[in-house]
This record gives structure tokens, C-alpha cells and sequence, in this order.
């Protein structure tokens, strides 16, 4: 099957639109729907439901998306075991990471891997931490930076780089949250969470053990968004060190008294362990590994 109309395809898969596949594919949006017709030609059914708001994955259209990253993937690292051959490695790396991560690890990781690699290129996406793991598995990228879960997923490779207390903290000026509720216990006040993720599930169990029923204020994807919302007084937040240590923000927060031990918060890299038949991929693990 043709590598280019399945990158078509994952392409409209993830963003659900025509005209952002076709920018991203650099492409027309209508050569993207011609290519979504002839692969549901071929198949002899649906993949997607579509009118003029929306675009959605039929049951077989979720399926297929599997297929193509999966494929893509053997493509890529099959590839990639040819360029290996024949001496210095070119091709394209895709790496996942939030904003944190990326100038907190990246900066260190890649500086050495571009000296020593020039031929690679780095695609660098950022987002919400706790989507790293799941982007991984789904053959969305090549590396993620990610924090290590409870149980690591069958056919994930982990690595250890960093380590970070979770820490709960308030705004620095006390007025803005607790105005003239000053004897307010600050496990009590307004609470300003990960929708998922390490931080959510050690947040719930803690509030199981202590008997407590948060008030949740807001549920956000990403600690820099978190440590914001606290500095503007919106209530209390919960995030690693790390993040606090290097944001912007850091002087408009405070932490807050008698924090509980939640447990470390492990930062590593992590890779799908049948990606490391590709050279490109195996280039910056083992780098990393060995640094």
C-alpha cells in the first residue's frame, strides 16, 4: 500500500479536518478527499463519518488507523535500517515533550545528538505531559519524554533521567485566594488539577487516604497552565518541583505548609522497544542511555 496516501490518512485522522491534513500534507484539501475515497474504494467501507462541521472515525476507520501507523512505522524503520547501512544517518526524528521538559532535559539531550548527528532532523511537538506514553503507543512519535507510570505498557522502553517532588502550591500574595478566609486550611480550598496523568492519580489516592473530598475547581492539561491559574488566585495547584523551579511564574507562587509525601515524580525517556530496529531511533536512545 502506498506510505503516502496512509500518512493522508493519519493526517486527517488526527486533526479531523480536511483543510488542516491538506496544509500539513502540503497538499489540496481536495487531493486529501479524493485519497479517503479511493482507500474506502479499496477496503469496501467507511472509514469516516463527514459533513460540513465534522469529521469522525467509523469503528472501521479506527481500526485502519491503527494499520497505517503501525505500517508507517515498519516503512520508516525499514528506511531508516537502509540509511544505517551506507554511513552517516539521515532522516527525521519525532520527539514529544511538554514545555517544561523541553529546555529543563531536551536542550542537554540534543545538544550532543546535533553535533554528532547532523543529518537528522528533529520534529519537536509539545503538550501535555500525561499524552506522552499514549502518543507513543499510538505510533504518533518516535520519543517522548514522559513521566514513568505505575506499571510501564508491554513493548515500552523506559529510561530514568530526572527525578521531582510533587508539590502543592498557592499564590504568592494570600489575599487573592484567601482574602479575609485567613485560618482556611489550604487542603480545604479551591483545587486546581490535572485532567490525567501521574500527578491526578497520586492526587485522588492521597485525598482517599486523608478522607478528603476536594473542591475541584478546574481540571487543565499541562503543569505551566496549572502554576498559572494558581498565580492569578484561581485556587490551590499541584505540580512537580521541576516545573515550578523553571517557570516564569515561580515569583507570583509560593509552596504551601506541611506538604505531604506523594512520592517521586520520575522523568525519563521512553520509546517503543520494536522502534529501536531503526538506526535513527536507536541513535538518540542509546545516547541517552549512555550519558
Amino acid at each position: 500500500m502506498d506510505p503516502n496516501k496512509l500518512r493522508l490518512f493519519v493526517s486527517l485522522a488526527t486533526s479531523r479536518h480536511f483543510g488542516r491534513a491538506a496544509a500539513h500534507c502540503h497538499v489540496s484539501p481536495s487531493t486529501v478527499s479524493r485519497n479517503l475515497k479511493q482507500l474506502e474504494d479499496e477496503l469496501g467501507c467507511a472509514l469516516m463519518l463527514r459533513d460540513n462541521r465534522s469529521v469522525s472515525l467509523t469503528l472501521e476507520g479506527e481500526r485502519f488507523l491503527r494499520f497505517a501507523r503501525e505500517t508507517l512505522q515498519h516503512w520508516e524503520t525499514f528506511q531508516d535500517s537502509l540509511q544505517g547501512s551506507m554511513g552517516e544517518l539521515r532522516g527525521q526524528l519525532s520527539i514529544y515533550c511538554s514545555v517544561t521538559a523541553s529546555y529543563s532535559f531536551l536542550y542537554d539531550i540534543l545538544t550532543r545528538f546535533r553535533v554528532e548527528q547532523p543529518g537528522i532532523g528533529i520534529k519537536l511537538h509539545t503538550g501535555d505531559p500525561a499524552q506522552a506514553i499514549e502518543r507513543i503507543l499510538g505510533g504518533q512519535e518516535d520519543i517522548a519524554i514522559a513521566a514513568r507510570p505505575a506499571k510501564l505498557p508491554k513493548g515500552l522502553g523506559f529510561k530514568p533521567i530526572a527525578q521531582s517532588p510533587l508539590v502543592f502550591i498557592g499564590p504568592a500574595d494570600p489575599t487573592l485566594l484567601w482574602g479575609s478566609r485567613g485560618e482556611t486550611p489550604w487542603q480545604h480550598l479551591p483545587m486546581i488539577i490535572s485532567e490525567e496523568g501521574l500527578a491526578r492519580e497520586r492526587f485522588n489516592q492521597w485525598c482517599r487516604e486523608q478522607g478528603l473530598t476536594p473542591d475541584i475547581h478546574a481540571e487543565v492539561k499541562g503543569n505551566e497552565a496549572i502554576v498559572s491559574m494558581v498565580s492569578l488566585g484561581f485556587g490551590i495547584g499541584l505540580v512537580p518541583r521541576i516545573v515550578l523551579d523553571n517557570s516564569p511564574l515561580a515569583s507570583r507562587v509560593k509552596l504551601l505548609p506541611d506538604q505531604p509525601d506523594l512520592g517521586p515524580f520520575e522523568t525519563g525517556i521512553c520509546v517503543l522497544e520494536k522502534r529501536l530496529k531503526s538506526p535513527i531511533v536507536a541513535a538518540l536512545w542509546e545516547q541517552v542511555v549512555g550519558s
